[in-house]
């Protein structure tokens, strides 16, 4: 070959022209966003500059662009508003001015407003940008869709979107979409419903802000950098509790419309805090940039949470805010909100890493500072023999120990990472974040922050502009998925619900509300450290409360009553179980307690689990009195509820839980089975005499008791200890004690709670020995004692 030099140039010269090409392939492409709502005051506020900040990040590095400004106004009244939102973009500081203004001019000449309201107008844009990416020689890489605008206007759009204005097939499309997403798990499920009726999962970004804010947003990463420290620290028997905290000094006002239909449990506690919470409990997965991973590990710790129940919050309003309601929704002048602007929430998790550690949410408005944070603290072990003031902050282990994640405002004032010196000295990434060291007198947490390692961002960022680039790179693990949503709301719903009702503590707002918002949590329950006293009718004094009426003893069907307030109620009837616990064991060694399902005992349960610390639990054996025939892990089970509320807080000896046998050789309650016959001889063979020591029994609506059912002869008479039995109810198939071993206890106690109960109360009252009719009429111990236990909403109604 003549000139070999040459041809080898001509070779490497077409490789790399090639390679070029390749690599000009690989990043070139178009990309559309259409913000909706983009004279908004979000859209003003934070997602024009956010998307500023997105082009000066991506500017030059092979994608081209078009911002889309969408709203219903009309055109030339729209382009004004836009224009006037677009007057704010400001640059980063480290960014000169000239270079500033010269993207700042390309980004407004790539910004136009357009009204969307129809069909046709979809249709006019899909065309456009069609035209515009054909005109330009380029290959269409994608749509963002970024609604800014409420729940109600999303069906509309979507439906728009997907029929006239998807990008060809190839280039992908996002949807943004922004909370409130529902009001309560009905209302998620119906809104996701509808929208995945029109994208599909991986096309839907769910915002939560917050998961944008720096100190937030490095949860994960810090974790993960810091396996190795913490992988020893991060579980139940070294986290004392988990505080995370978002309070403002602002009110509602203005806002009276939004915040009269969510509250602020709806507002920050089911969204941004839960999903805080999530980032710190989750497990860790190996590799958290995969999104796949860190969504399914959170969905796992929503999954864990354990149920609330209505003590387990705790509400406020600050006094000028139903006058603000009156005023902004023209309310008449008697009307009172029930509203709660501040909420403090105690929350468990359900799995061996967090069992037993409280994690304390708390939100609210009108309060004395703005701050956020996240604050993991440390149980201490350490005793120190030497003064205090010999105390070393980098080696002391006898000082406070605790991470925390500062979000941003209050005394510091930025988002920080705050580390005690005496627990380990962190790895943070350089090019992001840089150790700052303390000011002179300034104290968090109850130390000088000169105690910790102190980290803060190299440059500050809007949580928009973290997220809008997320979103732009198609990383999913920032936003909210369908499953982890409904996951969040199954989990809230049941507190809202029985909340919905209850009056909220007032509180006069700022540094005036003093210790009157503290509150404190004790067996599962959070409660108000301050007694308020209220005087509804000041010219006749003090109104009575539910505590301030005794526990009333009488007769009901010849035989003892007690009745009193439910709280008072449970406690009484614990009181006397314990009571009778301890003697049976003095007596004969052990304490044979059979216990009826349901939820009226949920709160007993609670009460004896963290409440009688003194109940000789090692010598009860425990046993139900009646059973859905469904699997014990079903969430119907009755076993599952008593495991739920009792069994995982107490240490009853496996041997002596004695579950019904349901569930044999694959099938539920089968007659060949003979499960209730394998329980009967269970029974007599532990119980002696086969009567029990306590029997714990419910009253149903239609007089049914046990799963012992009106017009139902199993399980009335004869000497069959254990039934199967069938309920009007589903699962309709019941196994249950029998009449005749109920009345062979020592004693059976009744309990019976709540107003849709006075009319089954009134009528059984008043009945004889009738249990083909009323099968509770038929309970009546050979040689024991009964006794009923009533609130006064089932007894005087």
């Amino acid at each position: 070959m003549k000139y070999p030099k040459i041809w080898k140039m001509l070779v490497a010269a077409m490789c790399l022209a090639l390679l070029g090409c390749l690599q000009a392939q690989e990043f070139k492409g178009h990309v559309s966003i259409i913000l909706l709502g983009a004279t908004g005051d979000l859209a003003k506020k934070y997602l024009w500059q956010g998307l500023f900040q997105l082009y000066l990040d991506e500017a030059g590095k092979g994608h081209s662009f078009s911002f889309h400004g969408a709203a219903l106004t009309a055109p030339e009244q729209g382009q004004k508003l836009m224009d006037k939102a677009l007057e704010s973009l400001s640059c980063p500081k480290d960014l000169a001015p000239s270079h500033c203004d010269e993207l700042k001019g390309q980004f407004l000449q790539l910004s136009q407003y357009r009204q969307l309201k129809t069909a046709e107008d979809y249709q006019t844009l899909n065309k456009d940008i069609e035209t515009q990416v054909q005109q330009d020689g380029l290959w269409e890489a994608g749509r963002i869709f970024y609604f800014s605008v409420p729940p109600f206007a999303y069906a509309d759009i979507a439906r728009n979107i997907n029929s006239s204005c998807r990008p060809h097939p190839g280039a992908w499309l996002r949807v943004v979409l922004e909370k409130p997403f529902g009001h309560d798990h009905l209302s998620a499920q119906q809104l996701a419903s509808e929208l995945g009726s029109f994208f599909q999962e991986e096309e839907m970004y769910r915002v939560d802000h917050y998961l944008g804010k720096q100190a937030v947003a490095q949860i994960l990463p810090f974790r993960d950098q810091n396996r190795k420290a913490l992988d020893g620290l991060w579980d139940r028997h070294h986290v004392e509790r988990v505080e995370i905290v978002l309070k403002e000094m602002v009110d509602a006002e203005g806002r009276a419309s939004f915040y009269e239909e969510y509250g602020v449990i709806r507002d920050t506690l089911q969204n941004h805090l839960t999903e805080i919470l999530t980032l710190v409990a989750m497990e860790l997965p190996h590799n958290i940039s995969s999104s796949a991973a860190v969504l399914q590990h959170k969905l796992q710790a929503f999954q864990a949470l354990q149920g609330l129940q209505k003590n387990s919050a705790i509400l406020g309003q600050y006094q000028a805010y139903s006058g603000q309601v009156r005023q902004e929704l023209q309310k008449p002048d008697s009307y009172q909100s029930l509203t709660p602007t501040f909420a403090g929430v105690l929350v468990y998790i359900d799995n061996l890493r967090w069992e037993g550690v409280p994690f304390i949410l708390m939100s609210g408005k009108a309060l004395d500072e703005r701050v956020g944070y996240v604050r993991i603290l440390f149980k201490n072990r350490a005793y120190c023999t030497q003064s205090e003031r010999r105390w070393a902050s980098e080696q002391s282990r006898c000082l406070p120990q605790q991470i925390v994640f500062y979000i941003g405002h209050g005394e510091l004032g930025h988002p920080t990472i705050l580390v005690s010196q005496n627990l380990f000295k962190p790895h943070l990434p350089t090019q992001s974040w840089k150790e700052v060291h303390g000011e002179p007198g300034l104290r968090l947490f109850g130390r000088p922050l000169s105690d910790y390692y102190a980290y803060r961002p190299v440059r500050e960022q809007d949580a928009y502009s973290t997220l809008l680039s997320h979103i732009f790179h198609g990383r999913k693990e920032s936003f909210i998925t369908t499953e982890n949503l409904l996951a969040s709301w199954v989990f809230w719903t049941p507190l809202l619900d029985s909340l919905a009702l209850e009056v909220p503590r007032l509180y006069p707002g700022g540094a005036e509300n003093g210790h009157l918002l503290d509150f404190e949590f004790s067996g599962g329950q959070l409660s108000f450290s301050q007694q308020q006293l209220e005087v509804l009718m000041p010219e006749l004094g003090s109104v009575p409360k539910p505590s301030d009426f005794q526990v009333l003893r009488a007769q009901y069907r010849q035989s003892p009553l007690v009745t009193a307030w439910p709280e008072e109620l449970i406690s009484r009837l614990a009181s006397d179980i314990e009571a009778t616990a301890v003697q049976s064991v003095r007596l004969f060694g052990t304490f044979h307690l059979a216990l009826s399902g349901g939820s009226s005992p949920i709160a007993l349960f609670q009460q004896l689990a963290m409440g009688h610390y003194s109940f000789p639990w090692a010598h009860t054996h425990l046993w139900l009195v009646d059973e859905r025939c469904v699997p014990l892990s079903d969430p119907e089970s009755n076993f599952q509820g008593l495991q739920a509320h009792l069994l995982q807080h107490v240490r009853v000896p496996y041997y002596n839980i004695h579950p019904m046998p349901v569930h044999l050789h694959q099938r539920l309650c089968a007659e060949e089975d003979q499960g209730a016959q394998s329980y009967a001889r269970e029974i007599s063979a532990l119980v002696a005499n086969s009567s029990f020591d306590l029997v714990l029994l419910g009253m149903g609506t239609d007089g049914h008791t046990a799963s012992l059912f009106p017009q139902s002869p199993a399980g009335l008479d004869g000497d069959q200890l254990v039934v199967l039995t069938e309920s009007p109810f589903r699962p309709h198939q019941r196994m249950s004690l029998s009449l005749p071993l109920i009345n062979r206890a020592k004693k059976v106690a009744v309990l019976v709670m709540g107003r849709t109960k006075r009319e089954i109360t009134t009528l059984v009252s008043r009945v004889g020995h009738e249990p083909k009719k009323w099968p509770i009429s038929g309970v009546l111990p050979l040689s024991g004692q009964l006794v009923w236990y009533m609130d006064y909403e089932a007894f005087l109604g």
